[in-house]
């Protein structure tokens, strides 16, 4: 068997009056993350992780903000179909371990919701998929609540 790893990273400005998407989820806050599609960070960065491990380019590539058929997508079809770029070459997911960088909402909560419905949108089990969250303390942009990141590693294999 052949092992890939890949990283991810996505960070998006918070905006008032915008829904905020994270990980497949929306969750209530006054602000959201502005984007040409809705912006889902951590989606985005699972998406670049799997792209970077296979070989294939990132996102943009893929699905370009200039595009306009991206305007406002869900980001679980942009998964689901970066998953599909995945597998024709070969590869599948054996798992991602990820994390989510912002001040404010607190979204433990909601991370079960997130696994889930990431873990659906893949096919794989829900335990190959981890969601941790952390503050920076109130330093940088997220800190100051202007923005959110979000890392993803993930690993390929070729069976």
């Amino acid at each position: 068997m052949k092992y890939r790893v890949g990283i991810g990273i996505d960070v998006h400005q918070l905006e008032d009056g915008l829904p905020f998407w994270l990980g497949g989820i929306q969750i209530p806050h006054s602000k959201g993350a502005k984007g040409h599609s809705d912006a889902d960070v951590l989606i985005h960065a699972i998406c670049d992780a799997m792209l970077g491990a296979a070989n294939l380019g990132d996102i943009g590539k893929h699905f370009p903000d200039k595009d306009p058929q991206y305007k406002g997508i869900d980001s679980k079809i942009l998964l689901a179909k970066t998953y599909e770029l995945v597998r024709a070459k070969g590869y599948t997911l054996e798992n991602c371990d990820s994390v989510v960088c912002l001040q404010k909402p607190k979204i433990a909560e909601y991370l079960p919701q997130m696994r889930e419905t990431l873990a659906g949108v893949l096919g794989i089990d829900v335990d190959d998929i981890s969601i941790k969250a952390t503050t920076t303390e109130h330093l940088g942009f997220e800190g100051r609540e202007e923005g959110v990141s979000a890392y993803a590693t993930v690993l390929l294999v070729k069976s």
